[in-house]
């Protein structure tokens, strides 16, 4: 049986991204993904500035700003009128060391981690490893596969998402609502630019509300709207022309690269932490993803709990640190991140009202003409962010 410090279950970012800043500790892990390589569907693709330091603390933000792409413009775009209302992220200039969103597929992030996480002899990652069944006791944390393996060590994360079979072995509650509706996100070529669309777009429409963002500097876009809850699934490939004629702005011509549909939640576990069991991401707390807080509320778990777990196992913290790592995310998620992002959601796809959409228009001209507003308004995302928990640590 394999045996490490640390076994994480998911490769996305958040899985990688911790496996990495444990190996740079000094420390053995072993990531286990049921699927057969990182995920490509369309799924997050923002990273706010305030994560920025945290990638940047883990030796990889130069290469992901070469992948992706910096950018500082926001719009909300209002469907049945074409009012735009323009922010800016330049309004931090100065301010913070990274005045500026990036924009890349978190598939890609989570490769870039991968890579650099390959360097280290003391990491493991096996891919086509599905997850079945976890078991503890006062040494260690057994994991048993769906092909009848076994891993064993000291501590695990679980970074598997929001279906997590680490949680689920647990036995936690994932508690909180689900949307009445269906997101569908789309990956498409097209030139929204041509049409004067910030790359960052909140278009406001209770029928036609959507996320649109450009992902890359090849000319993908996502674009992501709501379908009726009881649309067949097998449909919603056959439906997304229909959409398209009415959410991209002009006639020219369309690629569509990939979709996927999905539920939209705002859940959090009962804990995250279980004995020597720690949920992080998705698998701890979901969100709808209007703003983007989704992977940043999992990357702020990440930067707290890699550097918190290292100092127990190396004997520089008792393990009481990670009761605080669960306390503390839990409550950041329960009352900042999924309010905010729940009034994202109601103010893009559900103001059906005219004078409660003209109250929320009219706060966001102010918003627009009034700098020291829109700063305050761009570091809310800061407010996400745990303060360590343990002294700083040398890297391996």
């Amino acid at each position: 049986m394999q045996h490490s410090d640390v076994l994480i279950v998911g490769a996305g970012p958040v899985g990688v991204l911790n496996a990495l800043g444990l190996a740079q500790a000094g420390l053995s892990v072993t990531v286990l993904e049921a699927e057969p390589g990182i995920i490509q569907a369309p799924r997050a693709m923002v990273y706010h500035w305030s994560v920025l330091e945290g990638i940047e603390r883990l030796g990889i933000l130069d290469t992901a700003k070469q992948i992706g792409f910096t950018k500082q413009d926001y719009a909300y775009y209002v469907y049945a009128t074409g009012e735009k209302i323009e922010l800016s992220v330049s309004v931090l200039d100065g301010m913070v060391p990274h005045p500026y969103n990036l924009h890349m597929g978190q598939h890609k992030l989570a490769g870039i981690a991968l890579e650099e996480l390959q360097k280290f002899d003391s990491a493991t990652v096996r891919f086509d490893t599905r997850v079945t069944a976890v078991t503890q006791d006062d040494a260690g944390v057994t994991v048993t596969t769906e092909a009848g393996e076994q891993f064993r060590a000291g501590w695990l994360i679980g970074a598997d998402g929001a279906g997590s079979a680490v949680r689920k072995s647990l036995g936690l509650e994932f508690e909180g609502m689900t949307w009445p509706e269906t997101f569908v996100a789309t990956n498409v070529y097209y030139d929204f630019e041509k049409y004067d669309y910030a790359r960052s777009t909140l278009q406001i429409d209770p029928v036609y509300g959507a996320i649109i963002s450009k992902i890359d500097n090849d000319g993908l876009w996502r674009v992501t709207y709501c379908e009726h809850l009881d649309t067949p699934q097998e449909e919603m490939g056959g439906r997304i022309p229909r959409w398209f004629d009415k959410l991209l702005p002009g006639d020219d011509e369309y690629r569509l690269d990939a979709y996927r549909p999905y539920r939209m939640h705002q859940r959090a576990a009962s804990s995250m932490r279980a004995g020597r069991v720690l949920l992080a991401g998705d698998a701890a707390h979901a969100t709808n993803p209007i703003g983007g807080l989704g992977l940043t509320s999992g990357l702020f778990d990440t930067f707290v709990l890699y550097d918190a777990l290292a100092a127990v196992i190396t004997g520089r913290a008792a393990d009481s640190v990670l009761d605080e790592y669960s306390d503390a995310r839990r409550r950041t998620f329960l009352e900042i991140a999924s309010p905010r992002a729940s009034a994202n959601k109601r103010l893009l796809y559900h103001t059906s009202d005219p004078d409660q959409l003209e109250q929320q228009l009219a706060q966001l001209r102010a918003l627009a003409a009034d700098e020291d507003a829109q700063r305050t308004n761009f570091m809310f995302t800061k407010q996400l962010e745990t303060r360590p928990l343990v002294p700083p640590a040398g890297r391996a």
